[in-house]
C-alpha cells in the first residue's frame, strides 16, 4: 500500500523553549520534542529524566504516518525502534495464506519493534497503523548505544519487554481456554476500557476496530464476529450505535465465560 510519511523538522526554540505542539500533517497535534511533551509523564516509555530525553531527541527523528501505514513487516531485519507519540499500532502475524492474528495494540507511549531491535534476529511482527499517528524512529545501532549510556533508559525498556510478555501469557491463555467464539468475544468486550452510564448500571466502550480486525484478535472470522455481535444485541447483552458500544447486560456477558 503506498502512503505518503511526512517528516517533521526539527526547529528552533525560543529560549530554549517554543511551542512543545504544532498542528501538523492529518489533524494531528505534533509533539516536536521529548523534552517539553505535555504527556511525557504519562508515557511509559517517555517519563524519563530530561538528560536522557535530549539524549533521546539527538538520535530520533519525527515523522506523521497515516492510516493503514506499514512501519515494519515480519521478517523484515531490524532497522530500529519507533516511539508512539500519539495514535495506535496493531502488531500481527500473518500465515502463507493470508490469514492474520492481532497479537497486541500499541498505544502512545509505548516502543515497537523492541524485540528485534535487542536481539538482531528479524521482526517478528507485522506493524500497521489504526488511525493517524506521530512516532520518532530511532536507528537501532544509536538505539543501542543509548541504552549503554542511560541506565534509566534501559530499566525502562525491561519493564515495557516484562508487561508485553505477561499481557501475551494472559491473551493466549484466555484464548486457548475459552471454548466457544462466543465467550471469546464476551471476553473481549469486557476487557476493553470502558466508562460507566450513570443511572442505570451500564458500561459503554468505544471501539475503533473493525468486525475484521475483532476477528483476528480473537481468532475468528469476520462474518463470526458480525453474527455474534447481532446475537449479543438480540439477547439484550448490548446495544450499538456507530463505534459506541453499551454493555446493558454486564452479567449476561459474564455469564458466558462460565459455561
Amino acid at each position: 500500500m503506498a502512503y505518503q510519511v511526512k517528516v517533521i523538522p526539527k526547529k528552533k526554540r525560543r529560549n530554549g523553549q517554543g511551542n512543545p505542539e504544532m498542528r501538523g500533517p492529518y489533524g494531528l497535534e505534533v509533539i516536536e520534542s521529548c523534552v517539553v511533551c505535555p504527556v511525557a509523564h504519562e508515557r511509559a516509555f517517555c517519563d524519563l529524566p530530561e538528560p536522557t530525553l535530549k539524549a533521546l531527541d539527538a538520535i530520533s527523528s519525527a515523522a506523521t504516518y497515516p492510516k493503514e501505514a506499514v512501519l515494519f513487516v515480519e521478517g523484515q531485519e531490524p532497522r530500529g525502534v519507533f516511539v508512539l507519540c500519539s495514535g495506535r499500532v496493531k502488531l500481527a502475524t500473518n500465515s502463507a495464506d493470508g490469514k492474520s492474528i492481532i497479537v497486541r495494540l500499541a498505544e502512545a507511549g509505548e516502543v515497537i519493534g523492541l524485540s528485534g531491535t535487542l536481539s538482531g534476529n528479524p521482526y517478528e511482527l507485522t506493524a500497521q497503523t489504526l488511525e493517524p499517528l506521530q512516532a520518532k524512529f530511532i536507528p537501532r545501532d544509536a538505539f543501542l548505544q543509548f541504552l549503554q549510556a542511560h541506565g534509566e533508559a534501559a530499566v525502562r525498556v525491561a519493564e515495557i519487554l516484562s508487561r508485553i510478555y505477561h499481557a501475551t501469557l494472559l491473551e493466549v491463555r484466555y484464548l486457548g481456554f475459552s471454548s466457544s467464539t462466543a465467550e471469546k468475544l464476551a471476553r473481549f468486550l469486557l476487557d476493553q476500557p470502558s466508562t460507566a452510564v450513570p443511572g442505570n448500571g451500564h458500561i459503554r466502550v468505544h471501539l475503533t476496530l473493525t468486525h475484521q480486525e475483532i476477528g483476528e484478535m480473537i481468532g475468528a472470522s469476520r462474518e463470526t464476529v458480525t453474527r455474534l455481535f447481532g446475537q449479543f444485541k438480540r439477547e439484550g447483552l448490548i446495544e450499538v450505535h456507530g463505534s459506541s458500544l453499551t454493555v446493558v447486560n454486564k452479567g449476561g456477558l459474564q455469564r458466558l465465560l462460565d459455561r
